[in-house]
């Protein structure tokens, strides 16, 4: 697995494990089969595993802990802090105030059963709190030694400046893909490249959708949460599908599955640029850090790009209870 730099100087795989899916969001979770995948990934080469306090209700945090406790050494670990649980998930709100911030990094910290955190991101902005006062006591959390790099989610460009201004942030992470390619479009790539931050880009795969595997809503579970997914639905499904089908036209030409292709397409743009696909099954885990290896042609990423260009696929992120909420 090569490495890439995120900010100054956190070196992590150039693929990472998010693992919010081996809890909850996609269906069932199986806890074995979890731990044998997040084994499997340190066996491969990933050293970034991506987690956060509001993933399954808290417990996925321990999951990954305490796979990862006897490997503390030679990983990085990741977790968020920001949001503010509900059983209902359109009344989840943010809480970036310092003094929520302290209580939220001990329960992580207690929750991974680690004495810190490599890289502590702020989930989501908080639009009642200024985020020079949220990164200011994530600073006062370095100093501590509490955590080690501070990173952002789904931030808007100036938010970005703003937070740098105040301390070094190594990571923005935001949803990036063939079919989301936002960070392009509102200016957030081009302010991480001019400070020097890196770009940690989650749901590279459309949250499933461009391994070509789903070909109707009723692929999914019932208590998936992509059923809600203006993008899983009706119309929305037929129009991404045919996109991706051009996928697998082009994946099956160059001998790769289709997964593959749209994660290689990540990976190539830019050394600054680290992808975490989710899974918690061995099999995708495995095709997806073989993405590494597929290396593309000039002429096959303009094939991508012809066939995804911004703005191509259809139906929001998110549906409208948490459309506000969840985005810039």
């Amino acid at each position: 697995m090569i490495t890439r730099r995120l900010g100054q100087d956190l070196v992590v795989s150039a693929e990472g494990l998010g693992c919010m899916g081996m809890s909850d969001t996609y269906g069932p979770a199986d806890e074995d089969e979890a731990r044998a995948t997040i084994v499997r990934a340190v066996e491969l080469g990933v050293t970034l595993f991506d987690t956060a306090d509001i993933y399954g209700a808290g417990h996925n945090a321990p999951l990954v802990g305490s796979v990862l406790g006897e490997r503390r050494d030679d990983v990085i670990v990741a977790t968020k802090f920001g949001f503010i649980a509900s059983p209902d998930a359109a009344a989840r709100r943010i809480d970036g105030r310092p003094e929520h911030l302290r209580v939220a990094c001990e329960a992580s910290l207690q929750r991974l059963g680690f004495d810190h955190i490599d890289l502590y991101y702020l989930h989501r902005v908080d639009p009642n709190t200024p985020i020079e006062e949220t990164v200011g006591a994530m600073a006062d959390l370095v100093v501590a030694g509490k955590v080690r790099h501070l990173g952002l989610s789904e931030a808007s460009p100036s938010e970005i400046r703003r937070a740098h201004s105040v301390h070094p942030i190594a990571a923005l992470q935001s949803e990036w893909s063939l079919w989301t390619r936002d960070p392009e479009v509102d200016g957030a790539l081009a302010v991480t490249r001019e400070l020097g931050i890196g770009f940690v880009a989650f749901s590279p795969l459309g949250r499933g959708f461009l391994s070509g595997e789903l070909r109707s809503p009723d692929d999914l579970d019932a208590d998936d949460l992509r059923r809600t997914n203006p993008r899983f639905q009706g119309e929305n499904f037929a129009r991404n599908l045919a996109l991706v089908n051009h996928v697998q036209q082009l994946a099956r030409r160059k001998g790769c599955e289709p997964s593959q292709l749209a994660l290689a397409w990540v990976l190539a743009r830019g050394d600054d640029v680290v992808a975490i696909p989710g899974s918690k099954r061995h099999r995708h885990l495995e095709a997806n850090i073989a993405a590494a290896d597929v290396a593309l042609t000039s002429a096959e990423l303009e094939a991508l790009d012809a066939t995804f260009p911004p703005g191509a696929a259809a139906g929001e992120r998110y549906p409208g209870a948490l459309r506000q909420q969840w985005t810039r």
